[in-house]
């Protein structure tokens, strides 16, 4: 379906961002791949994606809290594939604290990484794809776009951010075959939120399945995480023909989270 396209996906060296990547790989869009974590770790997936699925994939260690990196990605990108059709602005940060508490640096890293990361690397990407009539931006959003929770002041403002970005970026390139969507899942498993499951544990005195329940998935009725091939599957949707009306959309996939 997406032979011939380029993607990049940031924040795609571990969870989401790489199920996002390896999806869009297998439907054949070539790939940018973007993010911290052991150089060897990330190469053996870059690696993976080409033997995978016979794609181009490279990598690019741009840092998400700084606009001239997140720009010359872009340009890279454009360099090597000749194209970037596809934008998945997906990478991200997390801290909890009172606001009273909470750290003026590590509230601008979140705006930087979460909100304004995304602007940049939209502002670099738009121009190529006006001129070839076609693009698709996806953001990851959050169900937090939607709804507040106390302690992530931060995180909170930027995903309603990154709604408001992407509505007002589906208006300005709605005549050149350009669709901006977010995608916001709820609590999804990853390697991440595996790992912080013992430290709640100890910390509360709860089981496993206290803390899976009763504190990770406290707010989805489904009482089930969303996958991350869930979250890459209805990416993928969004990049093809049938998904060509959607746009400005801020999909929920969140077990019900933000039915009520």
């Amino acid at each position: 379906m997406l032979k011939g396209k380029a993607a990049v996906v940031t924040g795609s060296t571990s969870g989401i961002g790489l199920a996002v990547a390896r999806a869009l790989a297998a439907e054949g869009a070539d790939v940018m791949i973007n993010g911290f974590g052991d150089a060897a770790a990330i190469e053996a997936e870059r690696a993976r994606i080409e033997a995978d699925f016979g794609v181009r994939a490279r990598y690019n260690g741009a840092d998400m809290s700084k606009g001239a990196e997140i720009a010359a990605m872009i340009a890279a990108a454009q360099a090597e594939f000749g194209s970037v059709d596809i934008l998945v602005n997906n990478a991200g940060i997390q801290h909890v604290a009172p606001i009273e508490d909470f750290p003026p640096e590590k509230w601008d890293a979140i705006i930087a990484i979460n909100l304004s990361a995304a602007f940049h690397a939209i502002r670099a990407a738009v121009p190529g794809m006006k001129a070839r009539k076609w693009g698709r931006i996806i953001n990851t959003a959050s169900a937090h776009s939607k709804v507040a929770s106390p302690f992530k002041s931060a995180y909170v403002t930027a995903k309603h951010g990154i709604d408001g970005l992407t509505k007002t970026v589906a208006l300005e390139t709605a005549t050149f075959g350009i669709t901006a969507n977010s995608i916001s899942p709820g609590y999804v498993w990853t390697p991440l939120v595996e790992k912080q499951i013992p430290d709640t544990m100890a910390a509360r005195g709860l089981t496993r399945e206290q803390v899976i329940n009763d504190v990770l998935l406290t707010a989805q009725p489904t009482k089930e995480f969303v996958t991350v091939d869930q979250v890459a599957a209805l990416a993928v949707f969004l990049c093809g023909d049938a998904a060509s009306q959607i746009t400005g959309a801020n999909l929920s996939m969140d077990g019900g989270w933000t039915a009520g």
